[in-house]
């Protein structure tokens, strides 16, 4: 063959300037942008109520068990499926001239910004009570939002902008929360806690512009409008028929529910092993906001690269590895202490096999949904993903690491991983993943699964 040709065609062989060109271009389009700027909004409350509180409270000399507890906070997001009909179907007076979709994207941006600012304004060490009741509104309205921003992440994109979507989102939500958590870090160094959360606020607006630009989304299927009791209860009970009538529906769930237990239960205490490791908040922000975030960022390039090259089974079950493995990291950077190398290097590969499995396993989940019903089903399915984690999280984590150490705890939760791993497979086999694929993901009538050969 002569040098510089294509086999495929026999033209000229694409340069690597032009591959590069050809694998950015999708990113670039309106629908994967305006995810990237619904990521961000999406980010931040997590990192208000996550990281950045349990760094105040360890600050504050609250005891581990109670800083761990707050992740039960998280668990507003568990059930946010329960109010998630509303998002779909209830009209905003006034706002509802904006559409369905944008109209809520305001209501629920303008109910996280007060919630961070009352969190912000509490005294954790003079009443603790009120921290609680504070993080529990912001929960509240950050789940709101998300389950709003999901649904018209899922809607404005094409089935075969999934998987860059995802990346987008991916990239989005971890500027929003590793920005946000570094920026409080800064401002709380100098001004103070309240200031620092009252500037962070800002950080809900991007999903708010992105929605008034963009507009309601062309994908969008409203059910029947909610005039009576049986419209009211179609919306309310038809998201959970139509998901639990697919074959293999239940094992489906079930590895929704484990497949992230592991990198739960680990992510929400790595503030306290900073912590009593002695890094200062300067140190913090460098390595978990700096190399994290540039870890990410090639974690969903490359996660992008093998979704289009590995097909979504196979991407997403590499994926549980990586992210599984990568609990062994701080385990060893635990075991290390205080070492610069040891903290950029556990963060760096986390942050890797996140931003793979952000891309993989979101586009995965984004596609199981029916555009019918987009905001309850992602909902229910987004809330599942985690609650197992955080539930062991907020009620045991502090307690083993107390009673075990760091490094047996990390070890314990790389093994807390395998359940999820071997279930896909299993389904994989069975040819479930194939049959779980709502319309949200299908292309003229075939599986986004089956787009690639898989």
């Amino acid at each position: 063959m002569v040098a510089g040709m294509n086999s495929a065609t026999g033209g000229p062989a694409p340069r690597p300037a032009g591959r590069l060109a050809e694998g950015v271009r999708p990113y670039l389009e309106p629908a994967p942008l305006a995810a990237l700027f619904l990521g961000i909004s999406s980010g931040f409350p997590f990192a208000m109520v996550g990281a950045t509180l349990a760094s105040r409270l360890a600050e504050d000399g609250i005891d581990k068990k109670s800083v761990t507890a707050f992740a039960l906070i998280f668990l507003v997001y568990n059930v946010k499926f329960l109010w998630a009909w509303a998002v779909e179907g209830v009209r905003l007076p006034l706002l509802h001239r904006l559409g369905q979709r944008v109209s809520w994207m305001m209501l629920a941006g303008v109910l996280v910004i007060a919630a961070v600012v009352n969190l912000g304004l509490v005294d954790p060490a003079a009443d603790l009570g009120a921290t609680v009741r504070a993080a529990l509104l912001l929960g509240l309205a950050g789940a709101t939002y998300d389950i709003i921003i999901d649904a018209y992440r899922i809607e404005i994109l094409e089935p075969r902008q999934l998987g860059v979507g995802a990346g987008m989102s991916q990239y989005g939500w971890r500027i929003g929360a590793s920005a946000a958590g570094g920026l409080a870090l800064i401002l709380a160094q100098r001004y103070g806690w309240s200031i620092a959360y009252v500037a962070c606020a800002g950080f809900a607006l991007p999903a708010m512009v992105a929605a008034l630009l963009f507009g309601e989304p062309a994908r969008h299927r409203e059910i029947a409008r909610r005039r009576g009791l049986g419209e009211v209860s179609q919306a309310i009970v038809g998201p959970f028929v139509e998901f639990f009538r697919r074959q293999g529906a239940w094992l489906v769930l079930l590895f929704i529910l484990v497949h992230k237990i592991g990198d739960t239960l680990a992510n929400l205490t790595f503030r306290l092993l900073f912590n009593d490791l002695g890094y200062s908040k300067t140190e913090i922000a460098l390595y978990d906001v700096g190399v994290g975030f540039w870890a990410l960022l090639a974690g969903v390039f490359v996660g992008g690269v093998l979704y289009a090259r590995m097909g979504l089974k196979r991407s997403v079950l590499l994926s549980l590895v990586l992210m599984g493995v990568s609990n062994l990291a701080f385990a060893g950077l635990a075991a290390a202490g205080h070492s610069n190398a040891a903290m950029a290097g556990a963060i760096g590969f986390e942050n890797f096999a996140s931003g793979i499995g952000g891309v993989t396993i979101v586009a995965y989940f984004s596609a199981l949904t029916d555009l019918r019903f987009t905001a309850a089903q992602y909902a229910l399915i987004s809330a599942a993903a985690s609650i197992a984690g955080r539930l062991m999280t907020g009620t045991t984590a502090g307690a083993l690491i107390e009673a075990i150490g760091y490094v047996p705890f990390y070890l314990l939760t790389t093994l807390a991983a395998l359940p999820g791993i071997i279930l896909f497979w299993l389904m994989m086999r069975a040819g479930l993943i194939d049959r779980s694929i709502g319309d949200a993901g299908t292309v003229g009538g075939e599986d986004v699964s089956k787009a690639r050969t898989s």
